[in-house]
């Protein structure tokens, strides 16, 4: 159809780990807190990107759980899976794509995060039923 622009897939990783905090990182390009993430490249499965994404950002190796969201940026045409994680191994440090990485409470990582990015961890947390199907327009959520 003429006119039309594709869309973009990302995929992004909610990490728990065994005391429940979730990993964050602050973006260097945005300065946002957000779950780590970004573009899905065209040879990789969702969970091979969740894990490399995460690694990349982070240093954290993880194991790719359940989908537990697909979000679609109205604004963007940026369609994301989220996926909630677990601990393998590693250290948390920064990387060029972060500028701050940490371990914070639910309700804290929360409260630093744009309505947009919020639900997504907040549908992956343990007891919500999944997986969400959410729309927004780059910060609020909107009607679908």
């Amino acid at each position: 159809m003429p006119g039309t622009q594709p869309h973009s897939v990302s995929v992004a990783g909610v990490v728990l780990n065994d005391a429940g905090q979730v990993l964050m990182v602050k973006r260097h390009d945005n300065g946002h807190w957000e779950p780590p993430g970004g573009v899905l490249e065209l040879e990789e499965t969702f969970e091979q990107g969740v894990y490399r994404e995460v690694l990349e950002e982070t240093g954290i190796r993880v194991s790719v759980g359940p989908l537990t969201g697909v979000y679609k940026n109205m604004t963007r045409g940026i369609v994301a899976l989220v996926f909630r994680c677990a601990v393998e191994a590693g250290q948390a440090r920064i990387s060029d794509e972060a500028t701050e990485v940490a371990w914070l409470e639910p309700a804290d990582a929360l409260a630093r995060m744009t309505p947009a990015y919020a639900v997504r961890v907040n549908d992956a947390l343990p007891g919500s039923d999944i997986p969400h199907v959410r729309v927004h327009d780059g910060t609020h959520l909107v009607a679908s």
